[in-house]
């Protein structure tokens, strides 16, 4: 099999990778395993494919991961945040670990401030983390 159709099959299995993860990370390696194919296309060497799509994917990596540290502070509000929950009880007061009833059912919460809520308080969510709440005892501004 000739390298240049290794490598476009390599790039081209990372793209469709990617597709199932949208992470971005694997398209950057799927770009540099075109690049790689067409160095290898050019009639470079082995060593040479391998630098190309070492330096294509740190490049493109690097890009990838500068945009998303520019881009964390702009996240979107958790589409609960300002809900009213109910405080039920403490699973772990030390580290501020509750139980709240929100939409229904029981849900772990993390209270934040130092405020102690006590039982049928109403608390507010603030964000989401995983499946545990976020939750203040003052509405979010």
């Amino acid at each position: 099999m000739d390298a240049s159709l290794g490598w476009a099959i390599l790039g081209l299995a990372l793209v469709i990778a990617e597709l199932l993860t949208g992470t971005f990370y694997l398209l950057m390696l799927g770009v540099a395993g075109f690049g790689a194919a067409a160095a290898a296309w050019m009639d470079l060497g082995f060593e040479a494919q391998i630098i190309v799509f070492a330096i294509v994917a740190a490049a493109g990596c690097y890009g990838v991961h500068a945009y998303r540290a520019k881009d964390a502070g702009r996240r979107m509000p958790s589409i609960d945040a300002g809900k009213p929950a109910t405080f039920e009880t403490w699973i772990d007061e030390a580290a501020r670990l509750a139980r709240v009833r929100y939409r229904g059912a029981p849900w772990e919460a993390r209270i934040e401030g130092t405020e102690a809520p006590q039982p049928g308080a109403l608390v507010y969510v603030v964000d989401t983390d995983g499946n545990t709440l976020k939750v203040a005892t003052r509405p979010p501004a």
